[in-house]
This record gives structure tokens, sequence and C-alpha cells, in this order.
């Protein structure tokens, strides 16, 4: 089978595609035929090594979410049956590319998918498990100690994080202010939020807001909007706001829920969460995927079809 391997540490120019080994499913997992993987800055950053824990060192398959058939199943496995279409979240903070989804066949266990609904294609399907999760498990974290009803400022909601977390912070009852890419705001408006402003406002004439979702995360410019004992999430490491100003910062790191995920799945199939695929490329042209990410400003996910 082909898959695409980071060969080195760097830029788009390490991908490589690669013949592999057909993986075999063992006990509790399923081989997916991967029909769509979703392009990440997680992908890209992983490629640098600018990630968690440390670089993953070469030769690994980038690549989270994925969607497909199942093509074979290992013994013990009662979940799915072969030719069951699936969506599912690879955890790589776990595997850190053994397995990764930039490939054309991916030995999964089978609590790492859910069952796909008839009515949502595969490259829409593989742009929710890593965005989505992050940002419901991000609000919850913002709304501990935030009662439905405040005013929530969301950064980057052009974006799949943000854009997921503008409109699950809806769902939630919170009234919603949320940031859109340039020329971006009309599809931001649409996600049901109360108030739109664009990339280029001093967030810190905004506010003052209950709490930040900052998905960018922007850091110091996005804390400057929130109220003094109110509540920061961000997606990556930021500074540390000034403590007399009581602001609670939380850090959002995924982590694989199946019985989430299955729910958000469902609920993009449904309708009652948008999402969008800026362009598909074939698995052959990651690296052209990775320079569009690395260059921004893209309407939607990039998605890859193997095969």
């Amino acid at each position: 089978m082909l898959g695409v391997i980071a060969a080195a540490l760097g830029g788009p120019e390490v991908l490589q595609v690669a013949e592999l080994p057909e993986p075999e499913a063992q006990a509790g997992q399923v081989v997916v035929r991967v029909r769509a993987v979703c392009v990440h800055p997680a992908d890209v950053a992983s490629t640098t090594g600018q990630i968690p824990r440390g670089p993953v060192m070469p030769p690994f398959l980038p690549g989270w979410d994925i969607a497909g058939e199942v093509a074979s199943v290992g013994p013990d496995t009662t979940d799915f049956q072969v030719g069951d279409r699936v969506a599912g979240m690879i955890p790589w903070y776990l595997t850190r590319g053994a397995p990764g989804g930039y490939a054309e066949l991916v030995a999964a266990e089978a609590d790492w998918l859910v069952p796909l609904p008839d009515g949502l294609d595969f490259a829409s399907a593989a742009t929710v498990p890593l965005n989505a999760q992050t940002a419901h498990q991000g609000l919850a974290l913002l709304s501990r100690d935030q009662l439905p009803g405040g005013r929530v400022l969301v950064t980057g909601a052009s974006g799949g994080v943000g854009g997921f977390a503008a409109q699950l912070a809806v769902q939630s009852g919170y009234r919603v202010l949320a940031q859109a890419t340039h020329g971006d705001e009309e599809w931001v408006r649409g996600l049901g939020v109360h108030e739109v402003i664009s990339r280029s406002t001093d967030l810190a004439t905004v506010g003052p807001v209950a709490a930040v979702f900052d998905a960018v995360p922007l850091g110091e410019p996005a804390a400057a909007a929130v109220q003094s004992r109110g509540a920061v999430v961000s997606t990556r490491p930021t500074p540390a706001i000034d403590p007399a100003r009581g602001v609670r910062q939380d850090l959002q790191l995924i982590h694989l829920d199946r019985e989430l995920l299955a729910e958000l799945v469902a609920q993009v199939a449904a309708g009652k969460l948008r999402t969008r695929v800026a362009a598909t490329l074939p698995l052959a042209e990651a690296a052209e995927a990775h320079r569009r990410v690395l260059a921004g400003g893209l309407p939607g996910k990039i998605v890859l079809t193997p095969g």
C-alpha cells in the first residue's frame, strides 16, 4: 500500500510517498481503507518536531483523523463488520506515527472509531474528530466556573477548532463573540454566534468578557479581553496572565472520548454542527497540503484522499 512518511524533520519537503506493508488487524482492531484523512496544523508541527513531549524521530506517518470503510476485522472484534463506514481519531499523542493516518490502509483499535452515518461524506467526516473534540473538551474546562448566558470570546472562529467551539458555546447558552478571518465574517455569522469581529480588531476594546476560548491561540491580546476572575482556555501554551487579575488559565490537550466523538459526528451528519472542506488533494500531494496549511487563510480544512 502507499503511505506518506516524514523521512526527516523539516518542512513539507520531508514528506515522501512510500510503499509500505499492508497492515493486519490484530485482536480488537480493524483495518480501515482510508478514503479521507484531514491535514491539521498538528501534522505540520509533527514534521518540524514542535509537539508536546518532544519530537518524534523519523520515519513516521502523520495523520490523526480518518474516515473510510472497514476492510478487515481482527479476532474478538465485534463492534464493526467488513464494509462498515467509519470515522475516527488515531490518538497520535500515543501512537506518535505508528500508525498515522497518511496511508491507504490503517490498522486501528476499534475504540478509536465510530460508525459514520450514510448522510455524511468521508471528507467532511474527517474534519470532525480532533477539532470538534478539542472544542468540546476545552469548552468544558471553560464552563467549570462560567454560567451559561455569559459573554464568551472565541478567537479563530474561522478555523476548525474555533468554529466548533463557537457553535458548541452557542448550544450551551453563552453569548458568543466570534473572531473571523478577514472576508470570512459571513460564514462565521452563519454559525449562530451573537457578534462577529474581524481579525484586526483590538481585543482589549471588545471586553470585558466572562471567558475566552483562545483557539488560535493569540495569548496576551486575547487575555486582554477577559474580565478579572474570568477564565481563558487555549489550545497551546501562552504567557501567564498577571496573577493579580485572578484569571484562571487552562491548556486544552486532546484526549480521545469515543462516546463524545460519536455524538459530535452524529450532530454534523444531522446538520446541527457545521464544518467545511477547503480542498481535497490526492494522498501523494501531502507536501502541497502542508504548504497550504502553513500559508494560512484557508476557508476550511485540507483533506487528503487516498486511493
